[in-house]
């Protein structure tokens, strides 16, 4: 298992992530499909992980649709489903809510279908009035482009009742077709701008997403893999556990190179076909780090790069050199030209 300590450069694994580990907690938006088309391998990448035996679940702070949706979506795509293997922040929050309301309250919801299956799940009511009797909270979670502006102010006019506020999870964009689009995050911010009010939130990277997880799946020795640096791997680093991550997402190579220490993926691959493989070595040099072919290192404040081979080695290699740069901080020298020759 990963610890939570300032990873300076990657790790390797002589053995394939699917066997070095027993579930893939997998994200989905960004990883699994964008804009509900698969990405380019997973399908086939998941279906030979999970023939190797490895179990996959998929862990998502979208909370639109419910499980047994997501679980149709991902079968209609290639990639078997039940319902039971979707974890989304929709239960998260509706496990939490629950913990402090009595069961049959009226809890208003901002979002989709999936909100209100989880707070059913948990035996609450969801209502869409901000004046219903007896409100005893607010939730909100991503509720699609279609999101009609007026739900936002019937979230406003419950908390400046004092009546208590939570949020699915607070991601300020989600991955499409077309390209980056806002998140149930930004939407969050039009209700704390208005209100002045603060949520108490439980998706990916806070604990209760984790714990959800975990009670869910059952998992002995997972592996996070996801493409957001704030969520996926901040989540697997606060939860003690090891990550995978995927650049299909919202992450490129420069804020990779960047990432904090709480940011710092223990593998790094182009998509979910690192599941399938070992992780080479990153090996740390004189004045930096190397990676197969490739050697890093730091010159007059920028990264420079050496060698040739794999381009994911050369990332692998520039992490290396990056992260030991920063140490506990967040990198700031100039990889253009170092990324320029990976292509990145």
């Amino acid at each position: 298992m990963g610890q939570q300590v300032s990873r300076q450069r990657p790790s390797g694994s002589a053995e394939a992530l699917s066997t070095a580990y027993d579930t893939a907690l997998l994200d989905l938006d960004g990883v699994v499909y964008a804009g509900g088309e698969a990405i380019p391998y997973a399908v086939p990448a998941l279906g030979a992980a999970r023939e190797g035996g490895m179990h996959l679940a998929y862990v998502t702070n979208n909370a639109l649709r419910t499980p047994e949706a997501v679980a149709h979506h991902l079968t209609e795509l290639g990639v078997p489903a039940a319902a039971s293997d979707v974890i989304t922040s929709a239960q998260a929050v509706a496990r939490l809510i629950a913990a402090e309301v009595p069961v049959g309250s009226p809890v208003l919801v901002i979002g989709g279908e999936g909100l209100r299956a989880a707070l059913r799940e948990r035996g609450l009511v969801p209502v869409e009035s901000a004046d219903t009797e007896g409100l005893a909270a607010v939730v909100q979670g991503y509720g699609g482009p279609e999101l009609p502006w007026g739900r936002f102010a019937e979230a406003c006019y419950a908390i400046e009742r004092g009546v208590p506020w939570f949020a699915s999870n607070t991601d300020l964009t989600i991955p499409g077709a077309r390209g980056i689009g806002p998140g149930n995050g930004a939407a969050v911010e039009v209700v704390r701008i208005a209100t002045g009010a603060e949520p108490r939130v439980t998706g990916k990277p806070l604990p209760p997403m984790h714990r959800e997880t975990v009670l869910r799946t059952g998992a002995k020795r997972p592996l996070v893999v996801g493409d957001r640096l704030d969520t996926d791997i901040e989540g697997a680093f606060n939860g003690g556990v090891d990550s995978l991550l995927v650049l299909t997402g919202v992450t490129d190579a420069a804020r990779l190179l960047a990432a904090a220490p709480e940011h710092r993926p223990t593998y790094v691959d182009a998509d979910l076909r690192g599941l399938l493989r070992g992780q080479p070595e990153v090996v740390a040099t004189a004045d930096g780090a190397g990676c197969g072919g490739w050697t890093a290192s730091v010159r007059d404040e920028a990264l420079e790069l050496d060698g040739q081979g794999d381009a994911l080695d050369g990332l692998r290699a520039l992490c290396g050199a990056a992260w030991t740069a920063a140490g506990d901080g967040v990198c700031g020298l100039d990889a253009g030209k170092a990324l320029g020759r990976l292509g990145w």
